[in-house]
């Protein structure tokens, strides 16, 4: 009985130190997604300039943060 109470707090403080990452992993969710939106703002900018092969470029890298 012991070790099922010992496993079993174990079990619940392990979890409850994972738990507060989440904000952590928000904000680098955020970061990336604010950082894919600059170039996406900036790819579409070239776009509307004529320069395509650099829009393709930003907007390629934009996508490629979201891969891997």
């Amino acid at each position: 009985m012991r070790i099922l109470s010992l496993i079993l707090s174990i079990l619940l403080f392990t979890s409850s130190a994972f738990a507060g990452s989440c904000p952590m992993m928000a904000k680098g969710v955020d970061a990336k997604i604010a950082e894919a939106q600059k170039l996406r703002d900036a790819g579409m900018k070239a776009h509307d300039s004529g320069d395509h092969a650099k829009s393709e470029k930003l907007l390629n890298k934009a996508l490629g943060m979201f891969k891997g």
